[in-house]
């Protein structure tokens, strides 16, 4: 098999009667090619700038949708807590049933096997709230009164305790967090 030798082409070199149209097509074409060449780096520059576009507009969608998800599963965070804030204040009035049947209970009842099992479901109750972060609101007598923390329900005249200070918690308080769920019921001093 031979192989074929490519030689490179030869232009044509312009004869005194040719050269002058030669030179001048060969110009035109040049131009032409400029213009061509000016042609595509205008679309290339608007190609490049549509696609700029379209990337900020991609990427603020993008952020958009992010933020819209954090917002949702923020609210739906916000709405379960919301549901389990108001069955856990239902619950809390049964708590504190318990809690009143535990300090009337006579010593001699005690002791009995079904009394413990009555006392183990309160326990039990206290577990599960306290599961859910319920924490019951500290209040010792003579502690001042916090109207965030506490609702008076009575203002009582005493030599014991100092004016604004709290003379007897009559309700536990609770709070979720740092969130009073209840506050807790008190008699104050004045």
């Amino acid at each position: 098999m031979e192989t074929e030798h490519l030689q490179p082409q030869e232009t044509p070199i312009a004869t005194e009667g040719e050269g002058v149209p030669a030179a001048t097509a060969q110009l035109g074409e040049t131009e032409v090619l400029r213009a061509e060449l000016e042609a595509l780096k205008k679309n290339l520059q608007e190609a490049q700038a549509k696609a700029a576009e379209y990337l900020d507009g991609w990427q603020r969608a993008r952020a958009e949708f992010a933020n819209y998800k954090k917002r949702q599963e923020q609210q739906q965070a916000e709405l379960r807590a919301f549901a389990t804030l108001d069955l856990i204040k239902r619950l809390l009035v049964i708590q504190d049933d318990f809690e009143r049947a535990a300090r009337t209970l006579p010593e001699s009842l005690k002791h009995m096997t079904w009394i413990e099992g009555v006392l183990l479901i309160h326990r039990k109750l206290q577990i599960l709230l306290e599961s859910e972060g319920v924490r019951p609101i500290e209040v010792k007598p003579s502690d001042p009164f916090d109207p965030t923390l506490h609702e008076a329900i009575s203002h009582d005249e005493t030599q014991d305790v100092p004016s604004g200070h709290i003379i007897e918690e009559v309700q536990r308080g609770y709070k979720v967090a740092e969130r009073v769920i209840r506050p807790a019921l008190v008699r104050v001093a004045k």
